[in-house]
This record gives C-alpha cells, structure tokens and sequence, in this order.
C-alpha cells in the first residue's frame, strides 16, 4: 500500500483525494515585497473553506522554515535563520487544516536566497543540514508531534544555482535519499531548473520523486515539456490570476504536456502566498484551480478524466512512499 505522511499522521495515498500540491497558509517573504505576510488566522480558514466546498479535499503546505510565521496571535517576530518550522507556525497550520477538513501535507527544508541563512548554511556541513531535514521527516518539528511529508520548496532565486543554494539542494537530496521522500523546487522565471537537475542527479536523486515549481513562469517556447524528459513533476502552479493571457497560456503549456505523453507528471496549483491573492482582498484564492481553470482546461478539450488524474492521482503519486 503506497503511504503519504500528514499532519494527522501516515494514510493511504488513494484517500488524499482533490489535491492542491502548492499553498501557503502563514508565509513571510516581506524582505522583498512589503505586503507579503500572511498571518491571519481566520482569514486564512475562510480561504481554505472555498476550496473544501468546492470539493477539494487536501493541500500541500510548502512553507520553507524559513519564511514561515504563526498566525497572528502567535507570530514572535524573525521567522529568518531557522533550521525547522517554528512551533507556531505548525499549530496554526493544523488548526486551519482541521477547522475545514483538509488532509495537509506539510514540507520542510530551506528555501533561496535572499532567505538563506548564512550562519546556518555555513556553519552546518551538507549532511547535518540533511539531518534536520530527517529529523522533521522522521520524527516531527522540534516541539511537535506533527511529522514533514515532503522536502521543499527548496529554491534558486535567480538564473543561477548559488552557493548556498546549491548547500541547500544537497542537503534535501541526502535526505530524500535517507527517507524517500519527495523534492519540491523552486524556479521561477528563468530555465535554472536544468542546473537544479543536474545537482539532484549528481546526488542520485530518484527524479520521479522531484517537482519543478513555477514552470508555467519561465517564458521559453516548450520548455515544460523538455524538463519533463528528466522524468520530474512539472509545476503549472503560479496560477493566481484570471487574466485571460495568462490563463490561456498555462492551457497551452497544460494540453502541450498531455499531447507530448506527459499527463501523469503535470501538477496544477496557485501558490497563494501574498494577501492580494485571497478572494477577500480581490483575487482568486484557493478556488481558482476547480472553479475557472478547470472550466478552460476542459473547454480547450482536456477531458474530466484527465483533469482528474492531474489534481487526483499526481499529487497523491509524487508524495507516496
């Protein structure tokens, strides 16, 4: 029986159900972007709501330690130079995830410049940052019974791989390869993540295991389907706008996918990570995915059996071990 980690412990993969693989519920990225807290706790569980009624029934938590707060009533400050999710931020997860019925599978590891750490990266050697990262697999966040089910997302910021990242990147292969489980990256705007994949490759990474994030942001003509030849998860997953170019381009790269063979390694989510992304201040939410984008995914000719291998049996397959 394939088996997936979550906050409520281990289940079987097949009863994850409706799956968004790439949310955020208490995030802090205001180092670049001063709006960009989500600390809210009841505006965070209405969110959550929509996608529940709607039928979804789990979601992926791909917080970084170190961008992820409490809420607001809990939130203690600095949520830089962590090497484990903070004991708020966990308890505040759960409870949103509990108060809609959601499954969540919450991940841990470290993130990308600017939100590395450098006493942290260049302090630990590879393989002790790979032990904190079992550690949160194997045995739960410090100070939790609450148990990691998945590794990300781990991230370059630029066109690059950096130093520190690449520390980064290792260190969450040594722990996939120790435990088995899944690797979820971040690369977003340019094609790095054909240097990501090389690094997870020197380290004998098994790519069936490894998501790309944000692919649906990187602007190169069939560059979804290229990444997926690796054998890797490609990650439509940024999609938070209903601006109509917008949404007709993650069709195509979508349907594009499916036409190459690809169907089984797409993952669509909407990374909501900044407050002008919830309905409450004007954007989409958590209900964009099963609501509109479904509509013009099946409008544009991809069948509800599809769509439901896409936000059903992908997520579920990516995180099962």
């Amino acid at each position: 029986m394939a088996t997936v980690m979550t906050h409520r412990g281990e289940v079987d993969a097949s009863t994850l159900g409706v799956t968004l693989p790439h949310e955020h519920f208490f995030v802090n990225i205001m180092k670049e972007r001063r709006e960009a807290l989500l600390h809210d706790e009841v505006l965070m569980t209405e969110e959550a709501q929509v996608f529940v009624d709607q039928g979804g029934t789990a979601l992926f938590e791909l917080t970084p330690n170190t961008i992820a707060v409490g809420a607001l009533a809990t939130h203690r400050g600095r949520s830089e130079g962590r090497i484990s999710r903070p004991i708020e931020n966990v308890e505040a997860c759960v409870r949103v995830a509990d108060a809609v019925g959601l499954t969540m599978v919450m991940s841990t590891g470290f993130y990308r410049e600017p939100y590395l750490d450098e006493v942290v990266l260049n302090e630990y050697s590879t393989n002790e940052l790979a032990d904190f990262i079992v550690r949160d697999l194997m045995e739960g966040y410090p100070g939790t019974e609450v148990r990691a089910g998945i590794i990300g997302e781990v991230g370059a910021n630029k066109w690059y791989v950096s130093a520190m990242e690449e520390r980064s990147f290792r260190a969450a292969a040594r722990a996939h390869k120790r435990t088995g489980r899944a690797i979820y990256t971040h690369a977003v705007f340019w094609p790095v993540a054909e240097q990501q994949v090389e690094i997870l490759k020197e380290e004998g990474v098994d790519l069936t295991k490894v998501a790309i994030a944000h692919t649906d942001l990187v602007p190169t003509p069939g560059y979804a389907v290229e990444l997926a030849r690796h054998g890797v998860y490609i990650g439509i997953d940024s999609i938070q706008s209903s601006n109509p170019r917008g949404v007709a381009l993650r069709v195509t790269q979508v349907t594009d996918l499916i036409r190459a063979g690809y169907l089984e390694r797409i993952l669509i989510s909407h990374d909501l990570c900044m407050p002008g992304h919830l309905r409450a201040n004007g954007g989409n939410g958590y209900g964009f995915i099963l609501g509109g984008f479904r509509d013009a995914l099946l409008e544009a000719g991809v069948t509800q059996e599809e769509f439901d291998v896409i936000v059903r049996d992908n997520p579920a397959r990516l995180v099962s071990y």
